[in-house]
């Protein structure tokens, strides 16, 4: 049984680190929000010592250390400008890391924590739960058993709408979030280069507030996406249960399926890392570099390679701002 803390407690993902700590037979003993909103401690950790202030956090596991208490593990669940400073106070603390994606917004940053971990000899393990999806394991597999130099044609849509409320948050802010292809997309950019290899070239065609769309080609694909935050993109059948959702996976004309078997991933990927395997920091870098040139590029505009929403009008930001640019 090892010794988890966590930070980011009240935050959207929380509760699947939770279910894993306690899924993999472990122990909370200490958890970090800004937000005093966690009864969801009480259905896994109810004698979890909780802080909203990251000082008296920071005291309180110094407190253990030496202890029966002393924790090993920190998980990183706060918004994802944060993640690289609590995994350098991790692995300068003697603790071990599993950090939500995307472990940083800039592939420097990932450089910094691969060397604090060679000085420190702890690891910052990444959550890239899509590698471990059955239907996705199973596509790379065939992409890698298939002829070496065929090329797929890939399209990848994504659209899952949000609210004002967006806007107001750290994740409308893109220097705290990224952006929408770091935000909602990291991990599908990931996956495309786990399944399908490394970047040849990276092209923006459309770049703002509420979506993004382009072009990478990779060694064995080139992938068009359309990935956004607004509801006035989808089509009419979009809506998945209660959610108005809208993803799809084209390879070579076929749907590719993969909207269930989400549930577990987090526990699984928990269960990897704690059996001494799991993906570590490192192995991020692919994507963190796709998003952060993608954030950085000047778009092209419309060309005849774009995904085919790439030209659907412009949104209006529900605040009247203008300059919102990657």
């Amino acid at each position: 049984m090892a010794n988890f803390a966590l930070t980011g407690a009240a935050g959207y993902i929380a509760p699947r680190h939770l279910k894993a700590i306690a899924d993999t037979g472990n122990r909370l003993v200490a958890a970090l929000d800004r937000f005093d909103s966690v009864g969801r401690l009480d259905s896994f950790f109810p004698d979890c010592a909780f802080f909203t202030e990251q000082e008296q956090f920071e005291a309180y596991i110094d407190k253990l250390k030496g202890t029966p208490d002393e924790v090993q593990w920190l998980s990183v669940c706060t918004p994802n400008h944060t993640h690289v400073p609590f995994c350098r106070y991790a692995l300068k603390n003697g603790m071990d890391v599993i950090c939500e994606k995307p472990a940083a917004l800039h592939s420097r940053d990932i450089e910094e924590l691969m060397k604090l971990e060679e000085e420190t000899g702890h690891k910052v393990f990444n959550i890239l739960q899509l590698r471990l999806h059955d239907s996705i394991s199973a596509l790379k597999k065939k992409i890698d058993e298939g002829p070496a130099d065929r090329k797929y044609d890939v399209q990848l849509t994504y659209i899952t709408s949000r609210g004002k409320w967006y806007y107001a948050s750290w994740k409308g802010d893109n220097h705290k979030s990224g952006g929408i292809a770091t935000n909602i997309g990291v991990h599908f950019y990931d996956m495309l280069q786990w399944i399908f290899g490394p970047v040849e070239e990276n092209i923006v065609h459309v770049s703002d507030f509420d979506r993004v769309a382009g072009r990478l080609e990779l060694e064995k694909a080139s992938v068009r996406y359309f990935l956004s935050i607004n509801g006035d993109c989808l089509p009419p059948n979009a809506v998945q249960g209660e959610k108005r959702t809208y993803r799809t996976l084209d390879i070579d004309g076929d749907e590719f399926e993969f909207s269930q078997g989400f549930t577990e991933l987090h526990t699984k990927s928990y269960m990897d890392i704690l059996a001494g395997k799991g993906f570590r920091v490192s192995e991020s870098m692919g994507s963190i570099r796709i998003v952060e040139d993608i954030r950085n590029a000047v778009p092209a505009g419309l060309t005849d390679d774009c995904h085919p929403l790439a030209s659907l009008p412009a949104g209006r930001h529900p605040f009247g701002w203008t300059d919102v640019k990657y």
